[in-house]
């Protein structure tokens, strides 16, 4: 019995560690009033906007952007490669969209794309009970988070002063105030989406939840 009640008390301090967010016994129970209640809410939904775009992804962009762009300066194969770059964090940006993520018994994070019928595991051999592979089933709402985040990427490229140099040299006022316009209304618009539609996932490129 003594033997049991240790290694109950072991795995249940693992079981803290590993999810250190989740409860605080140390700290009483927070108590609001309505206002506070809404202003919580609003950071809860606020806080999903950290899934409007793989991490990954913005990061390699904005570290390869200089290079392939030549800061700025593109002839017609720095502006192939630019294009081929935007491109191809484009689709990395919708196809993680599609992506989700799991833990096994063990606590390890295993990682699949989601499909009709559930969640195809790319990164190990595990496969999901029917009943939970249900909720990974792919949904038209993850086609719109995927489309909404290219665009918030098609943004942020638009941001890039030397993404916008090598694509347009010498614009027009014009095109100057369409640049200039067009990023912000993006922007806005993918945040209002995002906060009135947040995704559930967590697939690769994004940030993981504590459960």
């Amino acid at each position: 019995m003594d033997i049991k009640i240790e290694s109950d008390d072991s795995q249940n301090e693992e079981n803290e560690e590993r999810l250190p967010l989740l409860r605080n016994s140390e700290v009483p129970e927070a108590e609001r009033n309505l206002i506070q209640k809404a202003i919580s809410q609003t950071f809860q939904s606020t806080a999903h906007l950290g899934n409007l775009l793989p991490t990954g992804t913005v990061l390699a962009f904005q570290l390869l952007s200089p290079i392939f762009t030549n800061v700025g300066n593109c002839d017609s194969v720095s502006k192939a490669m630019t294009a081929a770059l935007v491109s191809l964090c484009g689709a990395s940006c919708f196809m993680s969209c599609l992506t989700d993520s799991f833990r096994d018994s063990k606590g390890s994070i295993c990682y699949g794309f989601a499909t009709l019928r559930g969640l195809w595991v790319i990164d190990g051999s595990t496969t999901l009970p029917p009943q939970l592979a249900a909720k990974y089933r792919l949904k038209l709402i993850d086609f719109m988070h995927a489309v909404m985040s290219v665009l918030v990427f098609a943004a942020i490229a638009l941001f890039d002063q030397n993404v916008v140099n090598c694509f347009f040299p010498a614009p027009s006022t014009e095109t100057q105030e369409i640049l200039t316009a067009l990023p912000v209304g993006i922007g806005v618009l993918g945040s209002m989406f995002f906060v009135a539609f947040p995704t559930q996932r967590h697939g690769i490129g994004f940030p993981l939840s504590t459960d």
